[in-house]
């Protein structure tokens, strides 16, 4: 049954109340507006398709991405990269109520970011958005009455993978400048060079999961979620068994940002240009199939998943390819 009722100047508020049903109720400018709001309530809980969008016409994105960032974001290994681009998702649309978030709210945004980041940026944020939205529906129960807005977004195009392999030289002026800055930078990029671990890979791993007989580590929790044993070089080996034995069980006690802020002071001492951390994985994967092991020898090694992205770091140089051919 449903019932207008007049709240002040220009104030109609409409209340459905039907068994079974939450009473519903909403106010517009007009009492035309509200009778037919009220209408289009009642013939869908007749029709037993009904549903609520009181919680998306009162939440703001803000609370959304909060509610996120305090109950999600903790289990994830990226909590970090999740934290500010949950920021700036706030900045840019935290004000805005859920209900009226459309793919052209969402289009804006991505071609106004567009402006002054990079397309993976941008994609990597709506993607960000499209999961909280996706998540509010699935597990929180707030109805979009337009659905997940992000779906009908067009998202930027993949830019091109990086390709920065060291350059002859380089490991020599990077190493030179990592052993003038100290601590662990110089053993931290060695490690990496001769794994091709992940930066969270290296600082997480344990003298407990280092098999110095069989010349093999166990990376714990990786990126993809699994465990995977690498063998590590002599050059490695040497590496880790020179690393005093810390309280904490790391082999080498530091965070993965601290690693990413040393290697940067690094590249800056050394005057080496566009050269991230990341990178030596790339060159460490690349020295492998230079080495001659096979593709899924070395996806075991690096742990890659997706043999179609591994290809991107089969950059191999020229003049060692024509060492092997007749």
């Amino acid at each position: 049954m449903a019932s207008i009722t007049k709240r002040g100047e220009g104030q109609w508020q409409a209340k459905v109340r039907k068994r079974g049903y939450p009473v519903q109720s909403k106010t517009f400018s007009t009492k035309a507006m509200a009778a037919t709001w009220a209408r289009n309530v009642e013939s869908e809980m007749e029709r037993g398709v009904f549903l609520s969008t009181s919680i998306a016409e009162t939440t703001t994105l803000n609370e959304l991405v909060d509610r996120y960032l305090k109950e999600v974001a903790p289990t994830k290994k990226s909590e970090a990269d999740i934290r500010v681009r949950g920021k700036l998702l706030k900045n840019k649309l935290g004000d805005r109520i859920l209900a009226t978030i459309t793919p052209l709210t969402i289009k804006e945004y991505r071609d106004e970011r567009l402006e002054s980041v990079k397309g993976d940026t941008v994609r990597k944020e709506l993607s960000l958005l499209g999961r909280i939205l996706k998540l509010a529906q699935r597990e929180w129960d707030i109805y979009l009455p337009r659905g997940n807005p992000v779906d009908s977004v067009a998202m930027p195009a993949k830019g091109k993978g990086r390709d920065r392999r060291l350059k002859p030289g380089e490991e020599q002026l990077l190493l030179q400048a990592a052993r003038e800055y100290g601590g662990l930078i110089e053993d931290l990029i060695l490690v990496a060079l001769e794994t091709g671990a992940r930066r969270g890979e290296i600082a997480n791993l344990r003298w407990d999961s280092i098999d110095f007989k069989k010349r093999t580590a166990i990376l714990w929790e990786t990126k993809n979620s699994d465990d995977r044993e690498v063998p590590l070089s002599t050059r490695a080996m040497e590496v880790i068994k020179r690393q005093p034995r810390h309280i904490n069980g790391q082999v080498f006690p530091i965070r993965g940002d601290s690693i990413t802020k040393a290697f940067a002071r690094v590249c800056k001492l050394a005057k080496l240009e566009d050269l991230r951390f990341h990178d030596l994985r790339h060159e460490a994967t690349s020295r492998l199939f230079e080495k001659g092991f096979e593709t899924m020898e070395v996806s075991a090694i690096t742990g890659h998943k997706d043999l179609a992205m591994l290809k991107r770091y089969t950059h191999l140089k020229a003049e060692d390819l024509a060492k092997r051919l007749s």
